[in-house]
């Protein structure tokens, strides 16, 4: 039997539609909603900014400050969605810190989120890097997979249906 999640944590290459998705979800359950993007030191923007990629090194401590957010709202009984990439198992190993914390994974081919990636202008993901993070994208097998070629609203209405929210 699925437990029913705390925290949902949207998960994806950037420009997969996590805060689009994400703050939708959050609206219409009235949970709170965090950018996990938010949360990169300036550092790490800065090097995003001039394509370059991030090593592991360099999201530990993003990962950590992820982390400790997800706790604080299970110890609060906050429920929230979080819009993160978590590209790596690994990564997902740091957030995903007991079963109320589940993932959905926004699933979508490099062609399509070349072309999104490349109408959106109001972010400070070098589109040069989406190569980097196909190849860095370790697709989960233990995660709720949907293809991000349905429009938002749609996206929202099948994770809503799926975990009975």
């Amino acid at each position: 039997m699925l437990t029913k999640p705390t925290i949902l944590i949207l998960m994806g290459v950037t420009a997969s539609g996590k805060t689009t998705i994400g703050s939708l979800l959050a609206e219409q359950l009235d949970w709170k909603f965090f950018d996990a993007d938010d949360f990169h030191p300036a550092a790490n923007i800065e090097k995003m900014k001039r394509g370059v990629p991030l090593a592991d090194e360099d999201r530990e401590p993003w990962l950590l400050r992820l982390r400790e957010l997800i706790s604080d709202c299970l110890e609060k009984s906050e429920p929230a969605v979080l819009a993160c990439s978590a590209l790596k198992e690994s990564y997902r190993r740091v957030l995903l810190i007991e079963p109320r914390v589940q993932l959905v994974y926004l699933h979508g081919t490099f062609e399509q989120i070349k072309e999104r990636l490349n109408d959106r202008g109001d972010h400070y993901m070098n589109p040069a890097l989406l190569g980097s993070q196909f190849d860095t994208l370790e697709e989960p097998d233990d995660s709720f997979k949907i293809v991000v070629s349905l429009p938002p609203h749609e996206i929202v209405t099948v994770i809503r249906t799926h975990f009975a929210l």
